[in-house]
């Protein structure tokens, strides 16, 4: 009886201590990058991988904010329990599968097009972190390998900035400002760091 009360009570507290999670992959050979894995838990704890090894995934910390919009567009969608392809005729636009992990409650499903208005903007959110995620690697490989790959580097940063699609910025402080300081980086390249590093700055002390 207690070995049972015990098993129970073990259940228990291994289901308070699981934490709910999205596993977001995207395979379209041919693009770049063919394949994309990102893993988001609530608080924006997060990875991100362009190969299915996984000791080759990125670790990174989104907003807490956008890990919310995430997450409730995972409730609005079901949790993923039903079928987002809109079974239209469309080109091959890549095959995105979403999967919901909350302990033992696993739910996943996969689509090539939606006409759902909160796939398309949960779809979205995927691709900012996908792309500022690969222009933060980008900037962190011409910094070490290819100083005046930098100023390139920084003009797509600036960019997804400016149009408000830069995410896991508490990630991007230490390597702007690394650019920013460095005299071995043109003036334009260096300006450009701490401008969207002051952006960063002033955005977190309005949250």
């Amino acid at each position: 009886m207690k070995a049972g009360l015990l098993a129970i009570l073990l259940a228990a507290l291994a289901c308070a201590q699981t934490k709910p999670r999205i596993v977001y992959t995207k395979s379209f050979p041919g693009s770049v990058p063919p394949y994309v894995k990102i893993t988001l838990e609530p608080d924006g704890t997060a990875t991100y991988a362009e190969s299915k090894e996984p000791d080759d995934a990125e670790q990174l910390q989104l907003e807490k904010d956008a890990a919310a919009a995430i997450f409730d567009l995972a409730r609005k969608l079901d949790y993923f329990k039903r079928p987002l392809e809109s079974g239209l005729k469309v080109a091959n636009i890549g095959a995105k599968t979403y999967r919901w992990e909350n302990g033992a409650e696993v739910y996943e499903t996969t689509y090539n097009y939606s006409q759902l208005e909160n796939a398309r903007i949960l779809q979205d959110w995927f691709e900012r972190i996908t792309d500022s995620e690969r222009a933060f690697l980008e900037l962190d490989r011409v910094v070490k390998h290819d100083r005046l790959g930098v100023h390139q580097a920084m003009l797509q940063i600036v960019d997804l900035w400016d149009n408000r699609r830069l995410l896991a910025t508490p990630t991007w402080l230490p390597l702007l400002d690394r650019v920013a300081q460095n005299e071995a980086f043109i003036n334009m390249a260096r300006e450009r760091a701490a401008y969207v590093a002051a952006g960063i700055r002033a955005s977190n002390k309005s949250e």
